[in-house]
C-alpha cells in the first residue's frame, strides 16, 4: 500500500513513517509514504500557496494551482511504479466519517492521496477538479488536515498483513465485526492485585468459555453505557445472540422473554390423579 500526502508540513508524518508498529512496517516495505509540499509547485519568490478569499471574510484560502500540481506529481510517481490512478481524499468537516470499515477498505487497497488543508479552507475549484472523496474524523475542527491524516494512515496500516505481532490482535479491536461491532472489553495485566483492586476472577480461572463469556458481557455492558447506537446496529444486523439479548435485558432491568423453543421441549405434566383412561 502506498500513501501520498499533500501537505505544507511533511515533517509531521515522521510519526507514522519512523515510529511504532507503522514505522516498523514502513521499514519492512509493507507500505510506503510519499509527501508532497505544495510550496514546491509554486513559481513566485515567496512560494505562495494561499490568498485572501473572494467575497471577503477572515483568514486565507489555499490556492488551487499548487495543490493540483502536487496531486499530478503524486499520480505520475505512482504510475511510474505501475500503480493506477489513486483516489484523492480531502480531510474536511463535510467529509464522510472515517470508521473501522473505512480503515479496512484502505488497507485492502493500493492506497490513496491525502490532501491536508490549512487556513480557512481550500479553493472549491480544486475540490471539484481533483478530489474524489472527503473524509472527516468527527464534529470538531483542527488547525489542518495533518493530524487527521495521521489517524487515517495509522488505522489502516496496522491492519496490513504481518504488521501486528499477533495477527489476531486486530480482530479483538473495538468496532471489529468479530466483536459484533461493539466496544472491546476491559483488559488487565500484572500485578494480580494493584492498590487493593484485584483482577476479575473469571480471567484467572483458566476456563476459556467462562473467560469468553465474561469478556462478551463486559463488552455489552460498556457498549450499552457508552455507545448504545452500536447495540442497535448489531441488533439490526442479527449479530446479537439470545444470550446477548437476555443479558442486555437484565442490564436494563427488563424481564427477559421466555424462550419459546425451551417451552416446546418441556414435557407436559400428567394430571395429579394419574391416567384417567
Amino acid at each position: 500500500m502506498r500513501i501520498d500526502v499533500v501537505t505544507l508540513f511533511p515533517e509531521m508524518f515522521g510519526v507514522v513513517r519512523d515510529l511504532g508498529v507503522t514505522g516498523r512496517a514502513h521499514a519492512q516495505g509493507r507500505w510506503s509514504l510519499h509527501a508532497w509540499n505544495p510550496r514546491d509547485f509554486t513559481h513566485d519568490v515567496h512560494r505562495t500557496v494561499d490568498d485572501r478569499p473572494y467575497g471577503g471574510g477572515p483568514g486565507m484560502v489555499m490556492m488551487a494551482a499548487p495543490l493540483e500540481a502536487a496531486v499530478n506529481a503524486a499520480q505520475q510517481s505512482r504510475a511510474a511504479q505501475g500503480l493506477g490512478p489513486a483516489p484523492v481524499a480531502l480531510l474536511a468537516p463535510v467529509g464522510r466519517r472515517y470508521d473501522q470499515a473505512g480503515a479496512e477498505a484502505l488497507a485492502a487497497s493500493d492506497g490513496l492521496i491525502l490532501i491536508c488543508g490549512r487556513y480557512e479552507g481550500v479553493d472549491q475549484r480544486f475540490i471539484e477538479r481533483c478530489v474524489t472523496q472527503e473524509i472527516s474524523l468527527g464534529d470538531f475542527v483542527l488547525s489542518g488536515g495533518e493530524i487527521a491524516a495521521l489517524a487515517v494512515i495509522d488505522a489502516a496500516v496496522r491492519l496490513l498483513p504481518g504488521v501486528l505481532n499477533d495477527g489476531n490482535s486486530a480482530l479483538q479491536d473495538s468496532f471489529n465485526d468479530t466483536l459484533s461491532g461493539l466496544l472491546d472489553s476491559p483488559h488487565y495485566t500484572r500485578p494480580e492485585v494493584y492498590e487493593g483492586a484485584p483482577v476479575p476472577a473469571p480471567l484467572l480461572s483458566g476456563h476459556h468459555a467462562n473467560i469468553a463469556s465474561w469478556r462478551r458481557e463486559r463488552s455489552l455492558t460498556l457498549t450499552a453505557a457508552r455507545r448504545p447506537e452500536l447495540i442497535e446496529s448489531a441488533r439490526a444486523k442479527g449479530w446479537l445472540t439470545k444470550h446477548d439479548e437476555r443479558y442486555l435485558a437484565q442490564l436494563a432491568g427488563i424481564e427477559p422473554p421466555a424462550d419459546a423453543s425451551a417451552a416446546k421441549r418441556r414435557k407436559p405434566r400428567k394430571p395429579a390423579g394419574g391416567d384417567a383412561s
